[in-house]
């Protein structure tokens, strides 16, 4: 009890920290901390349209969320933290829209890569990446890169990405090497078919996160959030800070997780 309770406080140390946010760093398990969060970034546009500004502006407000996000994430110990930031389906958005993301993009990681590093994070991305305008995929090389021996948070930049998408192309590389010989079909098995995701080799979501008010996975890790636990809440993408995260943390840490089988309490 003693150590979990120095960790914390000592995770829990920010000068800027209100007394709220001390009180909810107090209230984590330092031992039930989830090993990966999943947020999907929702609500930038609506932030700008209800202030009556430009939707821009609602997404590099909604960089600003993101960065403190990345940072609590790296304080806690959390291990991956997977952001929803270009679904397959925004390029249906005006294309000066799809313009200024981009930009924002490659500005985060030009102004964010050093501290990024500095803090042992590690840049990594899932979706068509290929697919992207040539200075996002520079950008992203170079950040993959620069921060590919970092230990610490790794985070999962999840651009030009559908969960449905993903998964088709899975079974289309899985047929292929079926047919050449590679794979023998009676030896597909879950195990199998999460080796052929863009998420290879890292754990499913514990944690998903949703803020904005809506309530659904919007085509976001649909194999991987299988078994992951839900929070919702109705403050949007860019006014989310590390108190929302705590409490859907600790929300979290107070769930029993029995991935369909029964809790048994001990007497």
């Amino acid at each position: 009890m003693v150590r979990e309770w120095l960790s914390v406080l000592r995770l829990g140390k920010h000068k800027n920290n209100s007394p709220e946010v001390e009180d909810l760093y107090k209230s984590l398990d330092s031992d039930k901390m989830p090993v990966h969060i999943a947020i999907i970034m929702d609500g930038n546009g609506r932030w700008a349209t209800r202030r009556g500004l430009p939707r821009a502006l609602g997404h590099r407000a909604g960089v600003e969320s993101l960065r403190e996000i990345v940072k609590t994430c790296s304080s806690l110990g959390v291990g991956f933290l997977t952001v929803y930031a270009f679904s397959t389906e925004n390029w249906k958005r005006p294309a000066e829209e799809v313009t200024t993301l981009m930009d924002l993009l490659v500005e985060y990681l030009n102004k964010e890569l050093k501290e990024l590093h500095h803090n042992n994070v590690r840049v990594k991305t899932i979706g068509r990446i290929d697919e992207l305008p040539a200075k996002a995929r520079d950008a992203l090389e170079v950040a993959a890169a620069e921060t590919s021996q970092n230990t610490g948070l790794t985070l999962n930049l999840a651009l030009n990405y559908g969960g449905r998408n993903e998964i088709t192309e899975a079974v289309k590389q899985i047929g292929r090497d079926a047919s050449a010989g590679v794979l023998n079909p009676d030896d597909i098995d879950e195990n199998i078919i999460s080796k052929y995701l863009y998420t290879a080799g890292m754990p499913d979501p514990d944690l998903l996160i949703r803020p904005s008010g809506e309530q659904r996975i919007s085509n976001f890790l649909l194999w991987q959030a299988a078994y992951a636990e839900f929070w919702y809440c109705p403050v949007l993408w860019p006014d989310f800070r590390r108190k929302h995260l705590l409490e859907a943390v600790i929300d979290y840490q107070n769930r029993q997780r029995r991935f369909g089988g029964l809790h048994h309490s001990k007497k």
